[in-house]
């Protein structure tokens, strides 16, 4: 009996073993499936975004039908193609409900905008930006509270860091202002991202206010962040944005413009008045600007954004909450995004920009999945009025005649 019971013992021990171990190899499995979906260092040591890799609900028909007979009564009420040069999109889960295109690209050759003409993204560009800099900061590249002064060499701002600089908190001058200043800067000459930071040394410029005291909007912002992408990767910031985000996701219509090589095949700007809007000494500036994209690359850019692996949780939640509270009102700033937060419902996640004759709104409903993007090359306010679809989709309560500028 004792015998038996030896045995019982010794085939139970064998079976938990098995047990353990097949558990285990299993969850090793799973760990390896996990840390391959979330790997994104490729081989020269820099993060890159990937697509979503799960496939979001596929929308009904009825839905479909129903969603695009609103966003096209929208467009034919707002958007005139006599008149009107304009991009446009709207899509939930990563599938296009409506867009269309109209208008030119170009009047001197006739060549219209298409769904493949990449279009000045003024500063929605800043989106795509502060992408890059919160995929360094995932990586461990650089940390969300480093000083700047610790990553470029010589700024004159201590206090600044790289979180500052993503909200608008820094204190910084627009460097549209102050190289225009008490000739600081030969405007015959092409103003670069590194020539910004000479300029602040060299003639000491003064922050505007002390850092992270107040909100101030400025260009400069991510002009400084486009250059911190360039110390962190060792490569230009046209180059490094195209291997972190536009390769991997496919948005073969999307790139930074820099200037010297593509001033002369860029889309050029018009004014209301149909008159093309020349460059100046200031369109050699990155990061805050000068990202030419189409809606539909945009639309991958967005989706990816949903991917359980494109950031940490902790860092998506700083993305999407507000740092400017010491003004009463609705409308805030993340890292990249704006955002009007209302007493009730979700937070409405959007994006404008202004450039020349470039205007573009970049709207993200985060709860609903929806993304509306608006480009035009040919002035208008008539961009920004795209968040009136948010009601489509959403609790949004804006007024059919409100306008919001960049």
């Amino acid at each position: 009996m004792k015998m038996k019971n030896k045995i019982i013992l010794y085939i139970s021990l064998l079976l938990s073993f098995f047990i353990i171990t097949t558990i285990a190899v299993s969850s090793c499995s799973k760990q390896e499936k996990i840390e391959e979906d979330v790997v994104k260092i490729n081989e020269n040591g820099i993060p890159i975004m990937q697509p979503l890799q799960e496939e979001l609900p596929k929308l009904s028909a009825d839905f479909l039908a129903d969603k695009k007979y609103g966003a096209s009564f929208f467009f034919e009420k707002t958007w005139s193609e006599k008149n009107d040069n304009v991009a446009f999109l709207v899509a939930k889960n990563g599938q296009i409900i409506y867009e269309n295109y109209m208008g030119f690209a170009n009047k001197r050759t006739d060549e219209m905008i298409t769904k493949d003409t990449p279009l000045h993204t003024a500063s929605v560009s800043k989106i795509l930006t502060a992408t890059a800099v919160l995929m360094l900061i995932d990586a461990k590249k650089i940390a969300l509270d480093q000083k700047v002064n610790t990553i470029i060499n010589n700024f004159p701002y201590p206090d600044v860091t790289v979180q500052t600089l993503l909200n608008h908190r820094s204190g910084i001058k627009n460097y549209a202002y102050f190289t225009y200043e008490n000739n600081n800067w030969d405007k015959k000459k092409t103003l670069t991202n590194e020539d910004i930071i000479k300029v602040m040394i060299d003639k000491e410029i003064p922050l505007e206010r002390k850092t992270d005291t107040n909100f101030s909007y400025c260009n400069t912002n991510y002009a400084v962040l486009a250059l911190i992408v360039e110390k962190i990767t060792g490569m230009k910031f046209p180059a490094a944005m195209k291997e972190m985000i536009f390769t991997p996701l496919g948005m073969t219509n999307t790139y930074v413009c820099d200037f010297e090589k593509d001033r002369e095949n860029i889309v050029p700007s018009y004014k209301g008045n149909n008159m093309e809007i020349g460059t100046d000494y200031l369109d050699g500036i990155y990061g805050d600007k000068n990202i030419y994209s189409t809606p539909r690359d945009l639309l991958k850019f967005d989706t990816a954004r949903y991917a359980p692996f494109f950031l940490n949780p902790e860092l998506i939640k700083k993305v999407y909450q507000g740092y400017s509270y010491e003004s009463k009102g609705l409308k805030n700033y993340g890292l990249g995004i704006r955002m009007i937060e209302f007493e009730k419902g979700e937070p409405f996640y959007f994006h404008n920009g202004w450039w020349h004759g470039n205007t573009s709104s970049f709207i993200n409903l985060r709860k609903e999945k929806v993304t509306i993007i608006t480009l035009s090359n040919k002035y208008t306010k008539k961009t920004y009025q795209s968040k009136k679809l948010a009601g489509l989709f959403g609790d949004y309560p804006f007024s059919p005649n409100e306008n919001s500028d960049d």
